[in-house]
């Protein structure tokens, strides 16, 4: 097993989606710069747990996937006992580096782990699979702002939201691709349940909610008249985004998807990082 095939099997790109949230949480937090051994381990903290939840994912959805053409080659790159063995691996480092952070983090450990791992069983009974994608890796800003504080607090929670909205909204449009698939394997999602068009009416207004979470984030911890003027372009990426879901071209859809989320993602990040370094 290579490294390239591995970090292709998580795929591993996909950490840029979460990971600016969880950052910029953690510099409003700490109202600037948390220092590199914090950082380190809220990064580590990611990754690790990011790697088990996808490992898992592909081993419960092992033979469903096989029979999915957009995925079928996938299984190919990573044995299915290697897939076990880095998601064990992946979530006792999770735990042991929020053991170095704080007693909090270390308490709340079991419960993220088992979010993120309940949802890959969501598509086998509920349409809002896309929903529980969301709530894990709205996790990120929360257990970054808990890292640093020690405590919940408000803030991050809304922050949370936006990304459950966000990240709902980014897969709806990702399930078009698999709609037929999953109706022949009976499974669950937005996209099955109410159809393309009304699917991506939905995937809209979830990502109308997000821009309403960041501007409401951006007030209650008194963000700068920058951390706004970074947001600007974010509407107009998500505009580009939903234009192209439209056409139902599956190859523009997973450039629009990629790119456009990990920017929206950047934005956010310089957008805090403008006020607090």
């Amino acid at each position: 097993m290579s490294l390239r095939h591995f970090l292709t099997f998580i795929r591993f790109s996909h950490t840029l989606f979460a990971l600016p949230f969880a950052l910029g949480s953690m510099i409003v937090a700490a109202r600037g710069w948390p220092g590199w051994l914090l950082f380190g381990l809220i990064m580590g903290c990611m990754v690790f747990a990011r790697t088990a939840a996808m490992t898992f994912n592909r081993i419960v959805d092992w033979e469903i996937d096989q029979r999915n053409p957009r995925t079928a080659q996938r299984h190919l790159l990573l044995s299915k006992q290697a897939a076990i063995m880095a998601c064990g691996l992946s979530a006792l480092l999770f735990v042991s580096a929020t053991i170095m952070i704080n007693t909090l983090c270390f308490l709340l450990s079991p419960v993220a782990l088992a979010i993120i791992f309940f949802y890959s069983f969501t598509k086998r009974f509920t349409s809002f699979a896309q929903f529980f994608l969301g709530m894990a890796l709205a996790l990120a800003p929360v257990g970054a702002w808990i890292a640093v504080t020690g405590k919940i607090a408000q803030a991050p929670l809304v922050l949370a939201l936006g990304v459950l909205g966000w990240v709902a909204g980014f897969d709806v449009i990702y399930a078009t691709q698999d709609v037929e698939i999953d109706r022949q394997e009976a499974l669950h999602s937005m996209v099955v349940r109410l159809g393309v068009p009304q699917a991506l009416t939905l995937a809209r207004w979830l990502h109308v909610f997000l821009l309403g979470a960041l501007i409401l984030f951006g007030w209650m911890t008194q963000q700068y008249l920058g951390y706004y003027l970074f947001l600007i372009p974010v509407p107009l990426l998500l505009i580009y985004e939903h234009r192209t879901a439209k056409t139902l071209q599956l190859d523009a859809i997973n450039r629009a998807f990629f790119h456009t989320n990990a920017i929206v993602g950047f934005l956010f990040l310089l957008a805090t990082c403008l006020g607090r370094l």
